[in-house]
């Protein structure tokens, strides 16, 4: 892609237009209105362009106040320990961390002095902006949603663009936010996040561009931009939540097996996969009624069953949910034009239309060369787009769920999402082409309310199992990670895909087990391999096209299957104290090394390896054989496996067979672990823990359990209480650590 520097206007600040009690606003060489406000410790923000647009709601946080000096043409703003910078004749900016300067406008400088590309600028015509940030050598760069690459995005060219990826082996991807951070080199960490519902260009480092700037094209009416500082990069993750939404908590049950296929034909079979899974003691929570499982071919998802399967959905229903599983059902915000229901919503502009007022009647590729159609995945027909920017028709889908969740589902499957076209017409008045990337924050927001408000059968979170997102998607849990090929590849990027949207401020995802497409079935041995690492995820589901049930790998994969699962359901009171944290802070269940080690360069290169919460870390194998190198972070680890300690800082060739799996207790934590149960609802909420692992001498305590505690103090004295029934095991020399009953 090619960037001409010479189709900008430069922007330069001319004039103060006054402060404010969160920053100032300046009037500009172009003529447009620059502000610059402070939204609390380490977060500042630095907008230009008008407001005539749509902001749906993306930021959730609020300007705070901030101390304002001035002299000449600089200006300084300051909140807690950062600092912003602003020099306004050229309009350049530095952010300052605790006196230290850590992230500021482009360097790079053409032959005549100016910056090569515009520090800020504006398209001469059309509406298109850009800026530039200095990089430093060595400087790497995460974030930017779930992206199945490098993890770094230094050097890349990144889109940020809600597509149909149709797998994860390109930079097209379902789940995209304009938000990325650096650890910086030393001196803190850096982030920046681009507000907007449209598309971004990230140059980040790109050498067509400059290997030392770091540049942004935003498609928008306005240049709206946040700018975040910290000691680490945890603290600007959770600057962004802070700004952005927090992800809520999820409901226990959602954190169990998910059992689904492409597809169960009938609700019988369904009932007899249901049956199987007790019979053969594999413990699941979820089963999914995925695609055309549920619906008529023609007209797809309209609420209404496919009479000729369901001609009782309740009682369909029913008895799946009498082998204690929850149901999921599938759908998507498009309705066929076969269905009655598409004259009834268009006749209302409930759907997207075209320039003339008509509704826009969305084509599926069925091309013969490129359709992603075949005998399992039909064609869909030609559809309307709900438009969930007319309040009636946000209103109108929510509520027609009514009658699916009193039929018996639970937990929708909201597909799809990223099929708006550029010439759509919003009832709002947006194009298409804005609307496009935010469309699955409003379609997903719709269907948790009404699963928030219609849905509910007990006291517990609300949940939709969602593909498509955008920035703020996080309020919305949860996002699993798109259709991977059935191979080794598959698996390895599925990984990295989960890392960089946990590292983009969203702390759940799930991929499909065994990946969902390929010209072969997966290897009973992929398969293992794949539901291993899932079991150390926020959510697990098994997924494809084909069988993904465990017994049609063999018995072999059976029995290990059954183990890591029932391992699984051990983790949940873990996973549970994970997700405590995310919720407040909005660190990820499974966090990426530049995440959780930000100081360690070495680690930076194991992009798949990551720890699940504080305690675990877990170095998938993504080859064939069994053998993966882990790199151990400072510290010491046990290997759960055999209990043996390593001290940290070394690379370690470890071969598992395919029982095991490479995962490590991180010395000074503990882990605890509830009993193994077919099914969550066998958790006693009072009582939910079987045992305790304490990894070497504690160093940090473990409270919010009622059976059992950790108490640490700064005299070294280590105690560990347990109450009935709670077992404790020490790993490792540990003297100073006393067992005593609670």
């Amino acid at each position: 892609m090619h960037l001409d520097p010479t189709a900008y206007l430069r922007i330069e600040a001319q004039q103060s237009l006054g402060t404010s009690a969160s920053g100032a606003s300046f009037a500009t060489s172009t003529g447009d209105i620059v502000e610059i406000a402070s939204f609390g410790p380490g977060v500042f923000r630095v907008r230009m362009g008008p407001r005539t647009l749509p902001d749906y709601g993306i930021v959730v946080g609020r300007a705070k106040a901030c101390s304002t000096e001035n002299e000449g043409d600089a200006w300084r703003f300051s909140s807690g320990d950062a600092t912003l910078e602003i020099e306004s004749a050229p309009l350049r900016f530095r952010l300052f961390w605790k006196g230290e300067p850590i992230f500021g406008s482009i360097t790079d400088q053409h032959f005549r002095g100016f910056a090569r590309l515009p520090t800020f600028g504006r398209l001469r015509q059309g509406g298109l902006w850009t800026a530039g940030f200095a990089l430093r050598s060595g400087e790497p760069v995460y974030g930017l949603g779930e992206k199945f690459g490098p993890l770094d995005k230094r050097g890349q060219l990144i889109h940020s663009q809600v597509e149909d990826a149709l797998g994860v082996n390109t930079g097209l991807s379902y789940k995209n936010t304009p938000f990325a951070w650096s650890p910086g080199k030393g001196k803190g960490a850096w982030g920046v996040f681009v507000h907007t519902p449209g598309m971004v260009t990230h140059g980040v480092g790109h050498p067509d561009w400059s290997h030392r700037t770091y540049a942004v094209l935003v498609e928008d009416e306005a240049l709206d931009l946040f700018l975040f500082a910290g000691d680490t990069p945890a603290e600007i993750v959770d600057h962004y939540t802070q700004l952005t939404g927090r992800a809520p908590a999820v409901p226990r049950w959602s954190l169990g097996l998910w059992i689904s296929r492409a597809y169960y034909r009938t609700p019988q079979e369904a009932a007899e996969v249901a049956a199987k899974l007790r019979e053969r003691r594999i413990p699941a929570d979820v089963i999914t009624l995925d695609g055309r499982a549920s619906w008529n071919v023609d007209t797809r998802f309209d609420f209404a069953w496919d009479p000729d399967r369901f001609p009782d959905p309740r009682a369909a229903l029913a008895a799946i949910k009498a082998h204690d599983l929850r149901i999921c059902v599938w759908e998507y915000p498009y309705v066929s034009v076969h269905s009655p229901l598409f004259n009834e919503l268009a006749s209302q502009r409930f759907l997207l239309t075209t320039a003339d007022g008509d509704p826009y009647v969305f084509g599926w590729d069925i091309a013969p060369a490129s359709t992603p159609f075949d005998d399992v995945l039909t064609p869909l027909s030609e559809s309307g787009i709900v438009d969930f920017t007319n309040p009636a028709a946000y209103a109108w889908w929510r509520d027609a769920h009514r009658a699916l969740f009193d039929d018996g589902v639970d937990v929708i499957k909201s597909d799809f999402g990223e099929q708006v076209p550029d010439d759509a017409v919003a009832f709002n008045g947006d194009t298409g082409r804005r609307l496009h990337n935010v469309y699955p924050l409003l379609y997903n927001r719709c269907i948790y309310e009404a699963t928030e408000q219609l849905g509910r059968k007990e006291d517990s979170p609300p949940i939709v199992w969602s593909r498509a997102a955008w920035s703020g998607s996080q309020r919305y849990p949860i996002g699993w990670g798109g259709d991977p090929q059935s191979d080794w590849e598959g698996l390895a990027a599925s990984l990295r895909g989960g890392l960089s949207w946990g590292m983009s401020g969203n702390p759940y995802h799930s991929s499909d087990i065994g990946g969902f497409y390929g010209s072969e079935q997966p290897s009973a041995e992929l398969y293992v391999r794949w539901l291993q690492a899932a079991i150390f995820g926020s959510h697990v589901r098994v997924h494809g096209m084909g069988e993904r049930e465990p017994w049609a790998f063999g018995a072999e994969a059976e029995a290990v299957a059954k183990k890591w699962l029932a391992f699984r359901y051990r983790l949940i009171p873990y996973l549970e104290r994970a997700i405590e944290q995310a919720t407040r802070a909005g660190l990820p269940i499974m966090r990426a090394m530049p995440l959780a080690f930000p100081g360690n360069a070495l680690l930076r290169q194991f992009e798949t390896q990551f720890m699940c919460g504080d305690a675990l870390l877990v170095a998938p194998i993504v080859q064939a054989g069994g053998e993966v190198e882990v790199a151990l972070p400072p510290g010491a680890w046990f290997d759960l496996n055999t209990r043996r300690r390593f001290p940290g800082r070394q690379l370690l060739r470890y071969k598992a067979k395919l029982e095991q799996f490479p995962v490590f207790g991180r010395e000074g934590m503990a882990l605890p672990l509830g009993h193994a149960v077919q099914h969550t609802g066998q958790i006693d909420a009072a009582a939910p823990l079987e045992m305790l692992w304490v990894f070497g001498k504690p160093a940090t305590p473990l409270d919010g359990f009622t059976q059992a505690r950790i108490e640490v103090d700064g005299e070294g004295s280590f105690i560990v209480r347990a109450g009935a029934g709670v077992g404790v095991e020490v790993l490792g020399e540990a003297a100073e650590v006393r067992i005593e009953p609670l």
